[in-house]
């Protein structure tokens, strides 16, 4: 077999998008869900593989701009809409993809690609570690209370339409952007994703509702949930909540909606699909062992360009180190870097000095965003200290005060 890589031809689109979606199950989109993304594929940066005729395989990337720690938005290509034929698996028809794919990358000057992995062990091998964690949570509504913080009951919560309330929702992403690592800054479409709510994937649950939480007549906070109606056979009610989104300016703004989606009628349950690490319910929650929460990673970060993509961050506390990286796929990252930086800013540049840290494009791309430490690499023999003393500062300055965050999927 011989694969070939080329640009996506539009006419060649519906076929690209079917072999996409039988790779993934086959089963067939709502047509409003199907038609947001028609609108989103970016041509420019996808991908298709050809086995002669026969198309085999599937990529393509989202020009994406992503907060880094120091509030800086820098360009990342979202990889996306990845697949390989089931009959060509294990044949190096992905391994092709993803070099054709970075090569442009790096042609763009991007200096960061993400994705989301469907399988955790897929991307390790193309130099993507995760970056992000998520907490879900399934509270028990009965049992659970909120600690509200003093400001709260000057908060009010009113109900909105899914559509009229989309500008303020967006106004409220927006102002957190900057302040937490991971988060894209939506450009134009990509608010619709929040609001998507196809009647066919309700699986019993309501419509998407908002709720806003407002002070002065100003929105500082919504949250988007569903409920699911149980009841059983003598007639008590169990029913569920899935809150799908849940953003606040201030802690008082938070509990306000947090309370309001605790205190629903009849609820027995609500889920809370997708908080950050550090998400301020688990500590206004009376009893955490009610909320059964549960962890994993979701973002993937790559660094394409490693002198850029470190300079483009800042640290938190001043860090002076040398770096011997290893990258295998994207060799011209592999060799010694300077890292000088501190809260103000950093320059990355090439050295001939000794290293202080030898690892690998996996370890840095998973520390990037403050999410894992270096020291915890180091703890699992993947990162190694090299001068005595260098682990500790350089694991400090990597680190975030705050939980880098993927607010939604691509």
């Amino acid at each position: 077999m011989t694969t070939e890589v080329r640009k996506l031809d539009k006419a060649h689109y519906p076929q690209w998008y079917g072999n996409l979606t039988l790779a993934f199950g086959g089963l067939h989109e709502a047509e409003e869900e199907r038609a947001l993304w028609d609108e989103l594929v970016e041509f420019a940066r996808a991908f298709a593989a050809w086995d002669g005729d026969e198309l085999i395989g599937t990529a393509s990337g989202f020009a994406f701009r992503m907060t880094v720690p120091g509030g800086a938005s820098v360009p990342a290509n979202g990889v996306t809409m990845v697949s390989v034929a089931d009959t060509h698996r294990r044949q190096g028809v992905l391994t092709a993809m993803m070099r054709r794919q970075l090569d442009e990358v790096r042609a763009l000057g991007e200096p960061l690609s993400v994705l989301t992995a469907s399988e955790a062990p897929i991307y390790g091998r193309f130099g993507y570690e995760a970056a992000t964690r998520m907490v879900r949570a399934c509270i028990d509504a009965h049992r659970v209370r909120v600690a509200a913080p003093e400001g709260t009951e000057l908060v009010r919560v009113r109900r909105a339409g899914l559509l009229e309330s989309l500008p303020a929702c967006e106004a409220v992403y927006a102002a957190l952007v900057p302040g937490r690592p991971g988060l894209f800054a939506r450009q134009p479409g990509w608010e619709r994703l929040g609001v998507l709510d196809p009647e066919a994937d309700r699986a019993g649950f309501s419509a998407l509702r908002v709720v806003l939480a407002e002070r002065d007549g100003e929105v500082v906070g919504y949250t988007r949930f569903q409920v699911k109606p149980v009841w059983d056979a003598a007639g008590t009610p169990h029913g569920e909540v899935r809150v799908r989104a849940l953003e606040a300016l201030d802690p008082a703004a938070y509990a306000a909606l947090l309370r309001h989606v605790l205190s629903l009628d009849l609820v027995e349950t609500v889920e809370l699909s997708r908080t950050p690490l550090d998400a301020p319910w688990q500590t206004l929650v009376s009893d955490v062992r009610r909320c059964r929460p549960t962890l994993r990673e979701e973002l993937y970060v790559r660094l394409v360009d490693v002198g850029a993509a470190l300079a483009a961050r800042t640290y938190q506390v001043p860090v002076d180190v040398v770096v011997e990286v290893r990258d295998d796929f994207c060799p011209w990252n592999a060799g010694r870097w300077q890292l000088r930086g501190g809260p103000e800013g950093a320059e990355c540049v090439r050295t001939e000095d000794a290293a202080d840290l030898a690892l690998s494009v996996r370890e840095l791309g998973g520390a990037y965003l403050g999410g894992t430490s270096l020291a915890e690499f180091a703890a699992a023999g993947r990162v190694r200290e090299l001068r005595a003393g260098a682990l500790g500062p350089a694991s400090l300055g990597f680190g975030s005060q705050v939980a880098p965050f993927l607010a939604h999927g691509f």
